[in-house]
């Protein structure tokens, strides 16, 4: 059998598992597809409804942070729901602040960008071998 699934109910799908994850504390902070603001729209009604169930937060992110942890265009253009607990939220703005900060004073290079993408991958709770490897592949691909 060749049967679609559509493309909506495979991201709210995705979004339900990463809530439950979120949820049980297997992720400190997980990332909807990244999806165009009119995709988002559509979509944002039920996985509220999903969080809710789950007891979870979202922020719906229209510009996310760029690290080197995944290609610059990852979500250019798109948004991206985070679904988080607790002060999660509070730590991802703080540190897109803090990389806007290196941004604006010329010092985001080398350690500093690397410790940004660290920091990004941790929220994630990407295991540590997982963050620099992607740090290496994509290293030099983010603009800020």
């Amino acid at each position: 059998m060749n049967r679609q699934i559509d493309q909506r109910s495979y991201t709210l799908g995705g979004l339900s598992t990463f809530a439950e994850m979120v949820r049980v504390g297997v992720k400190t902070l997980a990332l909807s597809a990244a999806v165009t603001p009119e995709e988002m729209d559509d979509l944002v009604e039920d996985a509220e409804r999903i969080a809710q169930g789950e007891g979870v937060m979202l922020y719906r992110e229209t510009d996310l942070i760029v690290t080197d942890l995944f290609p610059a265009d990852v979500a250019e253009g798109k948004h991206v729901l985070l679904i988080y607990t607790g002060t999660t939220l509070d730590e991802y703005l703080a540190l897109k602040k803090r990389k806007s900060e290196l941004v604006e004073t010329g010092s985001y290079a080398g350690e500093a960008r690397r410790d940004i993408a660290r920091q990004f991958g941790r929220l994630l709770s990407y295991p540590d071998a997982v963050i620099e490897d992607l740090i290496d592949k994509n290293s030099g691909t983010a603009q800020y």
